[in-house]
């Protein structure tokens, strides 16, 4: 039976009086009856392959809107066109055609029939016979279209969701990500990219979530979800932890997380949302350093109030036994073994008003006369004084002074101490010899002097407190650590500024700024 109608079918093409056609949607035929060839004035079909449709169509134009036309309804009836026969003569024509759709449901081609309007009013039977036929497969195909149609619409409003959601969670300020119940990652927003140093696309499906945390802190976090005590079933409201990003370095924040469960109750997902306070927690620790700071200050306040009290009874007497001991060796010979003991008792008792006066200097400093000074001048005197006692120390000078610096507005005898100070620290720290370098050179506004050594060095670790009072690097016989927190006072007093830079094992640098701008001085402004 299937041979009887194909073959009545394939009877009716090709006797057909007027034109049927089939084409694919990208414009060449596929098949045409021998009225079709008629009509547009070919030999044969496979003259008329070559053809593209495009360019039998008078007006372009119309080819596109006939296309649009069946892509929105899915077929064309009675479609008025005007085409271009071979030798050239133009014939006016009434097309209906159908799409043909794919298994997608996409048109994949067109096939219909062509009406030579000059033969309309003697071939109305066979175009009702044919319109007939084409209409019965449009009704066909209207089913599959309506299905279809609402199958895509259900797919737009699932993508219009699914887009909606991935923009909150990629606009989210904080970082998400979301694991299965077996801690693999399969969600990470733009922030945890940022935050963590890893793209998503290395991670999802690749990862597992213990990897940016300490070992064993994933599995307690869980421990903790689960619990009712963080919040609730399911539930952890807050949790300070540090994660661990892809260079390794430490990321302080707070952690919130919730498990996901199906409509059965069971566990199928985690989400986590991680807030980095790496920067909050670093300023706080700087706030409660500066708290420390100023408590220090105060202590060092009321230490010096209280030095100050006693600073008359205390030098009275220490004066009374400098003079005394003095007045002593005048009448003990050099050679005597007892002077050497009065000498030992005289260099204590310097020491100790040394340190009474750096005490002194500390919880207030000198508030001497100041003057335009040459610092190459004060350097060269100090250097002169201490030449012999550093050589036999077995320690080299080496200085460097920069002519014309200009002079610096400042107290001689506070720079001396700054200086006095930087060379006795300095031999300290070559107990085996070495070499001191002095160095000045000018600046814009500033004076810059470097004074280094190459002795032990200080640890890295401990430059940062190198200025604090009662800190020091030597033993407690050696120092008690007001030296150089006293030259800090100083300098910044004089409206400049000193920095240290050493290496252990490679010696120490100084470098000291003092501004030649007697009103920078005057008005309180620190040069960096």
């Amino acid at each position: 039976m299937k041979d009887n109608i194909s073959k009545n079918y394939k009877k009716l093409f090709e006797n057909l009086a007027c034109g049927v056609y089939s084409s694919s949607k990208e414009g060449k035929f596929l098949d045409a009856n021998p009225a079709m060839l008629k009509m547009l004035g070919y030999e044969t079909v496979e003259q008329l392959f070559k053809v593209a449709i495009k360019d039998i169509y008078l007006m372009p134009d119309k080819r596109r809107t006939f296309q649009e036309i069946i892509d929105r309804e899915g077929y064309v009836a009675n479609y008025e066109v005007d085409l271009i026969r071979k030798d050239g003569n133009i014939i006016s024509v009434l097309i209906t055609s159908n799409g043909c759709f794919d298994q997608q449901g996409k048109i994949a081609g067109y096939e219909g029939i062509v009406i030579d309007q000059s033969q309309k009013k003697q071939k109305e039977k066979e175009l009702k016979k044919a319109h007939d036929y084409l209409q019965g497969k449009v009704i066909g195909y209207e089913g599959i279209i309506a299905n279809q149609y609402q199958q895509k619409q259900m797919e737009r409003e699932l993508k219009k969701a699914h887009d909606l959601l991935n923009k909150i969670i990629h606009s989210f300020p904080n970082v998400i990500i979301v694991t299965d119940i077996l801690g693999n990652i399969i969600i990470m927003n733009r922030v945890a990219e940022e935050t963590l140093g890893y793209k998503a696309e290395d991670v999802i499906g690749k990862m597992n979530i213990d990897k940016l945390y300490p070992e064993g802190t994933a599995e307690k976090i869980m421990e903790m979800v689960r619990s009712p005590e963080h919040g609730g079933r399911g539930k952890l409201v807050s949790y300070p932890i540090a994660k661990v990003n892809r260079n390794g370095e430490v990321v302080e924040g707070n952690l919130a997380a919730a498990i996901i469960y199906d409509e059965k109750g069971d566990e199928i997902a985690c989400v986590q949302i991680f807030v980095d306070l790496t920067e909050r927690l670093l300023m706080e620790r700087k706030l409660r350093q500066i708290e420390k700071q100023l408590l220090q200050s105060e202590k060092l306040a009321a230490m010096g109030r209280l030095t100050s009290q006693i600073a008359h009874e205390l030098n009275n007497p220490l004066y009374g036994i400098m003079n005394t001991l003095e007045l002593l060796k005048t009448e003990i010979s050099p050679e005597s073994k007892r002077r050497k003991f009065l000498d030992m008792a005289l260099s204590e008792t310097i020491r100790l008003s040394d340190l009474l006066r750096k005490m002194l200097s500390l919880s207030k400093p000198n508030q001497k006369e100041r003057k335009p000074v040459d610092i190459n001048e004060i350097l060269d005197e100090i250097l002169l004084l201490h030449d012999k006692q550093l050589q036999e120390r077995n320690i080299r000078i080496s200085s460097t002074f920069s002519p014309g610096l200009g002079k610096v507005y400042a107290s001689k005898d506070q720079l001396r101490q700054v200086f006095l100070n930087m060379i006795s620290n300095s031999r300290d720290a070559m107990p085996e010899g070495g070499t001191f370098f002095v160095k000045t050179k000018p600046g814009k506004n500033n004076v810059y002097i470097e004074i280094s050594d190459t002795g032990t060095g200080v640890k890295e670790e401990r430059l940062g407190k190198i200025f604090d009072a009662f800190y020091t690097t030597k033993d407690s016989v050696k120092g008690v650590g007001l030296g150089l927190s006293v030259c800090y006072g100083i300098i910044r007093e004089h409206g400049g500024n000193i920095k240290v830079e050493s290496k252990l094992g490679s010696g120490t640098t100084f470098i000291i700024t003092l501004p030649i701008n007697k009103d920078a001085v005057l008005n309180g402004e620190v040069l960096p």
